[in-house]
């Protein structure tokens, strides 16, 4: 195997073998008795690609057409591998997400999708490993629904890119979900709030601003140190549901869990090395729901429990919806002509929110 400057005329007289380019290396040509073939290698294995044959491929279309194969992961025949394709998908897909969708993401992956698959070449993913692994998931539909959802994403894109001719999820249906109901009645709040301060740490702490601000779990955990102002917090729309900017004001006690702010960290709330934040929801619920002795409940239904309890205290419906950032808050017309804030009245809602819930605290 040799090495040179490749020309057009001077690949005419190679003698039979492999020859790669100086300039170009992985770009090659495989001369044989008959014709002369154009290649690229690639790949830890140092797979050979053809791209062409000479004459009908000029030297100049074979090294554009050798670059981009090499510059691509477009692979035709060639057999890539999930973890190949979900490298790929990391550096090019979820960059374009929300940081804390990106987690959601990788969370799901990682812990399903990837212990199986792994190693296995997407084209030879059936629809029967996919549905292995989500049907593991169907005395948890939530979970399930985001597997399904999330794997759905990962392999449409392999598709627009290629990679597969078809997504082995395709058909696969999410989980119908329940229409939740429940309220916590006053006494249950009291007694997630108190065993929420037991429970301490960064899972308490959320659950006891869930209690006292309705935040959505994502939205609260996220939340960075700089974000948390005197009498508010602002929470940028690049991890609100609905896209928009959220100013949510503070009462006195939800100001005082919001004022421990985090030394090793950006994040409030971070994980333990301070790179992320807090993500271990589902074994801290658990471990919290060993201390209390009430009905099944979700961390989300916190926030039901709260937009129903303003509506209890008499807070007019549109500020309530402000407080919890409902996207449907305003009609059309409104979001032209209402450029006020209401930041005064929903600041007055949290305050007579906190003195009615302490007076449950008998505080």
């Amino acid at each position: 195997m040799s090495r040179i400057a490749f020309t057009d005329q001077g690949i005419k007289k190679l003698p039979i073998g492999k020859h790669f380019d100086a300039s170009t290396p992985a770009f090659g040509i495989r001369v044989g008795k008959n014709r002369l073939t154009f290649i690229v290698q690639r790949g830890a294995d140092r797979r050979i690609i053809r791209v062409g044959h000479y004459p009908a491929m000029t030297l100049s279309e074979a090294r554009t057409k050798g670059k981009q194969l090499l510059a691509s992961t477009q692979l035709n025949h060639e057999r890539i591998t999930f973890e190949d394709a979900y490298t790929l998908f990391k550096k090019h897909h979820l960059p374009r997400l929300k940081a804390r969708t990106q987690l959601d993401y990788t969370r799901v992956l990682d812990r399903y999708y990837v212990p199986t698959l792994a190693k296995r070449r997407l084209d030879a993913i059936t629809s029967h490993m996919t549905d292995a692994i989500t049907d593991a998931l169907v005395k948890t539909p939530t979970e399930q629904s985001h597997c399904i959802a999330y794997g759905k994403t990962f392999f449409k894109w392999c598709v627009r890119r290629r990679y597969l001719t078809f997504s082995p999820l395709d058909g696969a249906q999410l989980p119908k979900a329940k229409r939740r109901k429940r309220v916590l009645t006053d006494d249950e709040l009291v007694a997630v709030w108190h065993a929420a301060g037991e429970y301490g740490g960064h899972f308490g702490s959320i659950v006891r601003l869930l209690i006292l601000r309705g935040f959505r779990r994502g939205e609260c955990s996220a939340i960075e140190n700089s974000w948390v102002q005197l009498d508010t917090v602002n929470l940028p729309g690049t991890i609100t549901k609905n896209g928009r900017d959220h100013i949510v004001p503070l009462g006195t006690m939800a100001r005082a869990i919001l004022s421990q702010k985090s030394n090793h960290s950006v994040y409030l709330f971070p994980e333990r090395e301070g790179q992320h934040p807090f993500t271990g929801f589902s074994q801290s619920k658990k471990n919290i729901d060993k201390l209390l002795k009430i009905a099944p409940w979700t961390l989300h239904d916190l926030r039901r429990t709260y937009r129903t309890n303003l509506g209890r205290l008499r807070v007019a419906p549109h500020i309530a919806e402000r407080l919890v950032n409902h996207v449907a808050v305003q009609n059309e017309v409104e979001q032209i002509y209402d450029v006020w804030g209401y930041l005064p009245e929903m600041t007055e809602a949290v305050e007579k929110y906190e003195n009615w819930f302490r007076s449950l605290l008998k505080e």
